[in-house]
């Protein structure tokens, strides 16, 4: 018997929708979950937090707009459990008691926020499963978010080995360091300093150097496959699980920094509300790969997402 659930992942930059149905526990591990509905709004709840540290009233009401469309169709498909992790913004702001007491009223259930290490955990939980062949274990998963990156590693039967949550994200290293339009060189210099030295904190904590495949996941990392890949549309089954060499991540990086953002968005695949930011996210990437000496970078469009509506499979 499959079990109809819904996820929901609100984070620093968007909030995204699952509605799937997972299988009955009896099918064993590689059975996968049915997509019934994705959806992803950009509502940059995480505005001006790693300023203020507090969530910005018309960020919470943007955030609320768009759950109250998730909770509808929510109704609409029959979902029998439904879990929302919010992480980042809201882990960080002195007033997400006002955030829980609007999810709360507009959905119905209150928001989880989760450590950093869960939900490190769940963005792997989420990646590995299907993942190909030839993407060889132990992985190096890394989740890049709007105010934090995640990175785990571990194998798919083992499970996690080691995971840790550093604050960098495109939203606050684009706040932080990436003033311009486009960036300048020494903003540039100052944001990437500020990212390797974020990277080998967390490469100290995580074996993520003796990892055999990366694995990247979130829209930063989706936008820059896709522009590798010359799409002219966004196409999720062109992405998922597409392997993309160094160079070429690095190439998109440059661009992307050399343009401004009116230049960005006039990119095909570029969603509106990540243009402003996408240039500080793929030079967290291209950061990850070269402290980590990856030499490519396997793309999943399955993440955190997934992860959340794993954990609701009854057992």
């Amino acid at each position: 018997m499959t079990t109809r659930v819904a996820a929901i992942d609100c984070g620093t930059n968007s909030i995204r929708l699952l509605v799937a149905d997972l299988p009955d526990p009896a099918a064993g591990p590689q059975a996968p979950l049915v997509d019934l509905a994705r959806r992803m709004e950009i509502v940059r709840l995480g505005q001006g937090v790693d300023r203020t540290g507090r969530l910005a009233p018309e960020a919470i009401e943007r955030t609320r707009v768009a759950l109250a469309g998730y909770a509808a169709e929510i109704e609409r498909l029959g979902v029998e459990r439904v879990r929302m992790c919010a992480t980042s913004a809201s882990r960080d702001a002195s007033n997400a008691a006002d955030f829980r007491a609007m999810v709360e009223q507009t959905l119905g259930v209150a928001p989880e926020v989760v450590s950093g290490d869960e939900e490190a955990r769940l963005s792997f939980t989420g990646a590995v499963r299907g993942l190909p062949a030839d993407a060889e274990p132990p992985y190096l998963v890394v989740d890049i978010g709007g105010g934090s990156t995640e990175f785990v590693v571990g194998t798919r039967d083992g499970g996690v080995q080691a995971a840790i949550s550093v604050d960098i994200g495109c939203v606050r290293m684009t706040e932080r360091h990436l003033h311009g339009d486009p960036p300048t060189a020494d903003e540039v210099a100052a944001a990437q300093a500020d990212i390797a030295a974020a990277v080998d904190r967390a490469l100290a904590a995580v074996p993520g150097r003796q990892a055999a495949t990366l694995v990247g996941l979130a829209g930063s990392v989706t936008t820059v496959v896709a522009i590798a890949q010359d799409l002219q549309e966004y196409d999720p089954q062109r992405i998922h699980h597409a392997r993309v060499p160094y160079e070429q991540v690095a190439g998109v990086t440059a661009d992307l920094l050399a343009k401004s953002a009116a230049q960005r968005l006039a990119i095909p695949v570029m969603h509106p509300g990540r243009a402003d930011v996408i240039g500080a996210g793929a030079l967290v990437l291209r950061v990850i790969m070269e402290r980590a000496g990856m030499s490519s970078v396997v793309a999943s469009e399955h993440d955190i997402l997934d992860g959340i509506a794993w954990t609701q499979q009854p057992v």
